[in-house]
């Protein structure tokens, strides 16, 4: 699975726990049972130990999923196009029409429709019934579903899941013709070691050797204030970083809160600055104009400050970087694109510490004592690492799974070619 890091992993593994036990595959949940003994033994304690030996078996399969940015994805993208062709040839899916949520027990006609949406993308066998029951089969074949989608897995059909269910297949198409042209063009040398960021998907990986070291789930730019698309080289890790707030965030964020509260500066430790270095008192500010915007915006080092503990520079035009941040609430979340331009990364100690290997003084708890001293610390990479800011909503991967991202920013639609190094 693509965006899989600690917190992920443990949500994720429960969208695959009936395939692990048997009662599904990565090709569609299949059987033949009566609906209610399936929703009485999914909750036994024999189903709930063999859940906590298959996560582990889990995790080590969806480690060996390949980059998303290798040759291996291009091939499975075409084969997933050749799908998609024969799903369109066949007529597609229909739209599924409920106004209700539904999840375990719900019994509705609208089930049986989320049965054949399910059957036609191969998420649940086509030789299993029509019932309105919504049973612990029909949950696995959502969780499969909603995993391949990066949605929660959950196995609620919500508003979410049921917009992505009822995406047409022509679509679907279209996106995965549109995505191989893009995998295909970042498809050289991109390093022996490198970071790709999705910004559609909010997920990171990080790469060595063809093989993904780790994957962290990410929040990134809002619709109206985009992450950009940029080829790089990360040269430097700040630790315990202050935080200079742009003109842009100063302007459309920073006055209106003042407006609200005359506290806000104080309470997140944000200093103001005029342009001979001089700490100002905000209360000598006008906040009903925009005269802030002239003020350097700094804040100390903390819990508190917007980048948390760490910062990942590298160079381009667009004044972004990496960083932690306090609001780690964000990463459960489906809808991740809550960031000004940058991007937030969840388990980042874990990211700097692989960043830094080839410095070889600096292991994880060399990166947590660094943290933990509180002070503002500068290092340099002994060797830059290759960082990569793309914009993939569409892709194959092996067993036949085919994901899909929400095409944020609307590239898709226009046809953008949107290769890292674009907007560079």
């Amino acid at each position: 699975m693509f965006f899989l890091d600690r917190i992920s992993f443990r949500r994720t593994a429960l969208g695959l726990i009936l395939v692990g036990l048997g009662l599904g595959s990565t090709h569609g949940v299949s059987l033949a049972r009566d609906d209610a003994a399936v929703i009485v033994d999914y909750n036994t304690g024999d189903t709930r130990k063999q859940y906590d030996a298959t996560s582990r078996e889990l995790e080590a399969r969806l480690a060996a999923t390949p980059p998303v940015l290798s040759q291996q994805t291009v091939y499975f993208t075409q084969q997933a196009i050749q799908k998609y062709e024969q799903i369109a040839a066949q007529g597609g899916w229909q739209q599924i029409h409920t106004g209700d949520i539904l999840r375990l027990g719900a019994n509705t006609p609208a089930v049986a429709q989320v049965r054949k949406r399910l059957m036609v993308s191969g998420d649940l066998d086509s030789g299993y019934s029509l019932s309105h029951v919504f049973d612990a089969y029909l949950q696995a074949a959502v969780r499969n579903f909603q995993l391949r989608h990066g949605l929660f897995t959950d196995g609620v059909v919500g508003r979410e899941t049921l917009a992505a269910m009822n995406v047409p297949v022509e679509k679907r198409l279209q996106q995965l013709r549109t995505n191989l042209v893009r995998l295909t063009a970042m498809g050289g040398d991109l390093g022996q070691r490198y970071v790709m960021v999705n910004i559609p998907g909010a997920e990171i990986e990080a790469v060595e050797n063809n093989a993904v070291v780790s994957r962290h789930t990410a929040i990134v730019g809002k619709i109206d204030r985009p992450s950009p698309l940029v080829s790089s080289r990360i040269s430097q890790i700040n630790f315990n970083p202050f935080w200079h707030a742009p003109k842009s965030i100063v302007q459309k964020d920073i006055i209106p809160r003042m407006r609200e509260d005359p506290e806000y500066l104080s309470r997140y430790k944000i200093r103001i600055y005029d342009q001979s270095g001089s700490e100002v008192d905000p209360k000598m500010v006008n906040w009903q104009s925009d005269e802030a915007v002239d003020y350097l915006l700094r804040q100390d080092p903390g819990d508190q400050n917007s980048m948390g503990s760490i910062r990942i520079n590298f160079a381009n035009k667009h004044s972004v970087y990496l960083h932690d941040t306090p609001q780690q609430s964000l990463f459960g979340s489906n809808y991740r694109f809550h960031s000004s331009g940058c991007v937030r990364v969840h388990d980042v100690r874990k990211l700097v510490s692989w960043l830094l290997q080839p410095n070889g003084n600096y292991d994880q708890q060399v990166v947590d004592a660094t943290i933990a001293s509180g002070e503002r610390i500068d290092v340099n990479l002994s060797s830059p690492t290759p960082i990569y800011m793309t914009y993939i909503t569409a892709w194959g991967t092996p067993d036949g799974i085919v994901h899909f991202r929400p095409d944020v920013y609307e590239r898709d639609a226009a046809g953008d070619l949107a290769i890292a190094g674009q907007d560079s």
